[in-house]
């Protein structure tokens, strides 16, 4: 008969029921780094050993997370998450997401707040000194090339997320910003719109060129003249958004469609609408980007560019959890960069232009 393996001991010498990352090494005779290659499915493992690793696994009723153990005697990862947004509903999201996926990870996920133009840089030292193993960096600190240069000097891993122009020296989980904005506007000149106003997105956020450059090719594709009366500029946020649909409405020929870089400019376009008495989609079309939960509870429901919010931080998370590891295993950053997909979904918000009579020539 086999003898059944010794249950682990505690740091005071007592036996725990809680086997650790160290007895599955010890068993199957291997490193703990090794076992740690096994359960994040590392290819750089010999089947055999992996095989052996599995067993040990097994027969210990190890159940391993995916980075708090990688290594022997390490205690619990901890991730930071650099936040500086003015939408409440997209950093609600975005939070969501990356708590959902620290938990799977087993990880200690550390949210700080960390405001542009507002000792940003100070912000970014503090979490290195508290020893976080990783950074997340959401918009628009995902375009602060001043942070990303302090966390990369002080060899941090980091993430970023959302932006429109990923640097090489970084792991990033995007969308493509150009097609997506370029898809909504294709999808508006084939509802009839000739004249679609754009709102433009804060102007230190490499995604609001792209969406605004995809705007732009749509515009072009269809053969129509570029109007600069039809664009104008926003911050992302709700208040931004009213003095824009203000601008644009108040041409001399208003556009029958807006299109806002985001969801909260896009409700803030509908509001004004409704303070002009004009019928939203009757007499306005209007269309965000992010899908965030505001979007569908205004009235009308927004049409929207869906940008998978949540899973670009999960993704964010479970990518900075393998780097650190990878690190952690003497290996060289990867920096992958992660593109996730768009979806345009069809609300109440859009319709065909309404036939309008020919404007009357004030006196």
């Amino acid at each position: 008969m086999g003898t059944e393996p010794r249950k682990p001991r505690t740091a005071t010498g007592r036996r725990s029921g809680a086997p650790t990352i160290s007895d599955v090494a010890t068993l199957a005779g291997v490193s703990p780094m090794t076992v740690s290659r096994v359960i994040n499915g590392e290819a750089k493992v010999r089947d055999a050993t992996r095989e052996t690793v599995n067993a040990a696994i097994a027969t210990l009723h190890y159940a391993p997370n995916r980075a708090a153990r990688s290594l022997a005697g390490g205690g619990q990862m901890r991730i930071g998450l650099l936040y500086s947004n003015p939408s409440s509903a997209y950093l609600s999201e975005f939070l969501v997401g990356s708590l959902e996926q620290a938990s799977r990870s087993d990880v200690q996920l550390v949210v700080e707040k960390c405001d542009i133009g507002d000792h940003e840089i100070e912000v970014a030292e503090h979490m290195i000194r508290s020893g976080v193993d990783g950074v997340i960096l959401p918009p628009p600190l995902c375009d602060s090339r001043g942070v990303l240069d302090v966390l990369i000097a002080a060899g941090v891993p980091t993430v970023v997320v959302a932006t429109g122009s990923p640097p090489a020296d970084t792991a990033a989980v995007t969308i493509d910003d150009f097609e997506a904005a370029r898809a909504m506007t294709r999808h508006l000149i084939g509802l009839g719109h000739a004249r679609v106003g754009f709102i433009i997105g804060n102007p230190n956020q490499t995604a609001s060129r792209q969406r605004h450059e995809g705007y732009l090719a749509a515009i072009a594709d269809a053969g129509l003249a570029e109007d600069p009366s039809l664009i104008v500029g926003g911050l992302f946020t709700y208040r931004s958004g009213l003095d824009a649909a203000e601008q644009l409405l108040d041409a001399k020929d208003p556009p029958s469609a807006i299109f806002a870089s985001n969801d909260d400019m896009a409700a803030a376009s509908v509001a004004v609408a409704h303070r002009r008495g004009l019928d939203v989609p009757g007499d306005l079309t209007v269309c965000g980007f992010d899908d965030s939960a505001l979007a569908t509870t205004i009235w009308p429901e927004l049409t929207t560019i869906h940008q998978p919010i949540a899973d670009m931080s999960r993704a964010a998370v479970d990518l900075l959890v393998s780097a650190i590891v990878h690190r952690r295993g003497g290996g060289k950053d990867a920096n992958r960069h992660v593109v996730l997909d768009y979806t345009l979904v069809r609300r109440q918000s859009d319709a065909a232009p309404r036939r309008r009579p020919p404007s009357r020539v004030r006196a």
